[in-house]
């Protein structure tokens, strides 16, 4: 495949608009009056002043066309019959060559959620005013397999800004769809390689989200590289397993922590035991046989790690 040389942003300064503009209406002023005084004397001298005025007045008009106001974090490229001649990106009143095309590009911190679709604005076929405003509906979570082959539900909100205009209208056909459809893709791949939830305290979505929110970034990143896109930030919004296993996972997670939880008190209610013959044993309080010692143990064991309270049974005989 044939490399490319890539269309990058070339800045520019243009001239201020403050001073064409009164120029050029004054121009058209001065050719209101020169048509009127011409029209008025009748000689060949009218004739020419109403002819000059006559052309004067659609030049200033093409003139005026050369102004445009830009607001902070918004920018223009410029394009002269199809080529690119630079961006404007400092906000103020400006004019250029009345024949450029000017066309507007963002460049504020925009976010989205993976899964929302973009609703385009609508128009009156005769009135031309805005029906419906541009919109995005709300982001669905992505159904996948993780890296254990369990589905589950994820989506991401990524927050990003155009750093590089030119890229971004000349290099992808619409690069908001574009990023849209790329984070998309990252997200789904991020979630394949990794599981849900890790045993072995490994890398995992739920558990490592720092680490994941920092891959999946990357990872945007690197398919927007020639979009003249940066991204900022990538944080998954929502991780769940799909409804079909919730319930069993649910019950697979309730089960692990019931067998820690086991864990944790059997190590404990052993170390008690433990402490308690050392100290019976130190103090002389009662000399106990192997035989006692057992039945003392699995006495106090019972106490201790039972999940119910115990009922003791006292020996009234010898």
């Amino acid at each position: 495949m044939e490399n490319r040389e890539l269309v990058t942003e070339k800045k520019i300064t243009p001239m201020s608009g403050w001073g064409p503009l009164p120029f050029f209406l004054l121009m058209i002023l001065g050719a209101i009056a020169a048509i009127i005084g011409g029209s008025v004397a009748g000689d060949a001298m009218g004739a020419f002043l109403v002819v000059s005025g006559s052309l004067s007045i659609p030049v200033a008009i093409i003139g005026l066309l050369g102004l445009m106001a830009i607001a902070p974090n918004d920018s223009r490229v410029l394009l002269l019959f199809g080529e690119y001649r630079g961006t404007v990106v400092d906000s103020g009143f400006f004019w250029v060559n009345p024949f450029y095309t000017k066309k507007k590009v963002s460049l504020r911190v925009r976010n989205f959620e993976t899964g929302s679709q973009t609703t385009p604005e609508q128009k009156d076929a005769t009135t031309g005013q805005v029906v419906t405003k541009k919109g995005r509906t709300t982001g669905r979570p992505s159904k996948v397999n993780d890296s254990d082959g369990n589905p589950i539900e994820i989506s991401a909100v990524v927050v990003w800004k155009v750093v590089d205009t030119a890229e971004a209208l000349f290099e992808v056909d619409d690069y908001e769809d574009f990023v849209a459809v790329q984070s998309e893709a990252a997200l789904r791949n991020l979630a394949t390689r990794y599981p849900y939830d890790s045993e072995d305290d490994g890398i995992s979505l739920r558990g490592s989200t720092e680490k994941i929110c920092d891959q999946l970034r990357s990872d945007i990143q690197e398919r927007l590289s020639d979009a003249g896109v940066h991204v900022l930030e990538a944080r998954i919004s929502h991780l769940a397993y799909a409804p079909e296993i919730a319930a069993a996972m649910l019950q697979r997670q309730q089960a692990g922590a019931i067998i820690a939880a086991r864990t944790r008190i059997v190590d404990g209610a052993v170390g008690m035991v433990e402490a308690a013959l050392g100290q019976l044993q130190r103090d002389r309080v009662v000399d106990l046989d192997e035989k006692q010692r057992a039945a003392l143990v699995s006495n106090l064991l019972v106490v201790l790690c039972s999940d119910r309270n115990t009922q003791p049974v006292i020996q009234a005989g010898s």
